[in-house]
């Protein structure tokens, strides 16, 4: 390993503390090294706040060492006004002479113009620094500014036979939980580290889920609801006031408090149009979690970048099929007697 590598891989370590606050920006750490020896850190710990190279200069103690220190940053540092200063302006006025960076920052409004602007101030730049890995540190942030669409997450639980749910006719029927409950507070954890969270109408009238972090400390995704007819009960719990709602439908357009309904034209390829205004509106990621339907909808139109699949140790015999992905799993973790099987999406299509 390299120098450069070395204190590039602690930014990946400090950028991950910002996992599920920062959104739709992106998860940037940075290290200040003087001689050898670690002076200043810091990462962007909230939307809206101060970035990981303001928070990084911040710490150090004796700021006359800066004029003779490196920088590294796992992304391209900002050259504009937005919600903060441009993190250039405070690199080249405190004197850094040397950056060193993961990733080029595909948001247009910097995009190489950081990078350009520290060289035209006399820094010596260095780029592409473990770019692969800063790359899927990123994967939200990426997807999002690549493809257009957010980073989309297909989870889902199936009996070791290959079944997600046996058959149920309403919800006087219960679902039959297929993995052990201490995995509940895993998938709770998940939903805080993404910005939105899916399912169709009928997960929404059998299970009666809430869609929420309950389980774990953090925020609670905004909740995505596929309802044709705009007709599902308000009683249910997707529609009290602990997460935003957004009810997708062919009927209606509205919006009062946390509600909001979401007319598009059924006719046309409906998870196109659901990607294209969570795009509008600044939603990076998704994690779809049913049901069967829904999933496939989206394995069907090649839209997705990662599949986490849970096997539990129970035989249904029959029930409704569980989706299925012909791509290799790249991680198989177990839990006790159940398996978690993580997917990556190696064909994505770029026509999403």
């Amino acid at each position: 390993m390299t120098t450069s590598e070395k204190y590039i891989r602690r930014c990946f370590e400090l950028a991950l503390n910002g996992l599920g606050n920062v959104a739709p920006n992106p998860l940037v750490g940075c290290v200040i090294v003087n001689n050898g020896n670690i002076i200043g850190e810091g990462f962007h710990r909230k939307y809206g706040d101060s970035h990981a190279e303001v928070n990084a200069i911040n710490s150090v103690v004796n700021k006359n060492l800066l004029k003779e220190s490196e920088l590294y940053v796992n992304l391209e540092p900002c050259c504009h006004y937005g919600k903060t200063p441009p993190c250039t302006e405070l690199i080249i006025k405190n004197k850094i002479p040397k950056v060193f960076i993961s990733n080029v920052d595909p948001f247009y409004k910097v995009n190489c113009s950081g990078i350009s602007t520290l060289k035209a101030n006399g820094v010596e730049v260095t780029t592409e620094v473990l770019k692969q890995e800063g790359q899927n540190l990123n994967k939200r942030f990426f997807t999002f500014h690549n493809y257009k669409r957010p980073y989309i997450i297909l989870k889902w639980a199936q009996s070791i036979d290959g079944f997600i749910d046996k058959e149920r006719s309403n919800s006087n029927y219960k679902p039959t939980w297929i993995t052990n409950e201490n995995l509940k507070i895993l998938v709770h954890k998940w939903r805080t580290e993404e910005q939105a969270i899916m399912i169709g109408k009928r997960t929404a009238l059998l299970d009666n889920p809430f869609l929420t972090a309950r389980l774990y400390d953090g925020h609670n995704p905004t909740r995505l609801i596929i309802d044709p007819e705009a007709d599902l009960k308000i009683g249910l719990n997707i529609f009290n006031s602990d997460a935003n709602t957004l009810i997708f439908n062919n009927v209606i357009s509205s919006k009062k408090n946390n509600l909001q309904y979401i007319k598009l034209d059924f006719q046309q390829n409906v998870n196109h149009q659901i990607c294209d205004h969570l795009y509008n509106n600044n939603i990076q990621s998704v994690i779809i979690e049913g049901g069967s339907f829904l999933l496939n909808s989206f394995i069907d139109n090649n839209i997705w970048d990662e599949a986490r699949i849970f096997i539990g140790n129970k035989y249904f015999g029959n029930g409704v099929i569980a989706p299925h992905i012909k791509q290799d799993a790249e991680n198989i973790y177990s839990y006790n007697e159940d398996k978690l099987i993580i997917i990556k999406n190696k064909h994505i299509s770029n026509d999403n």
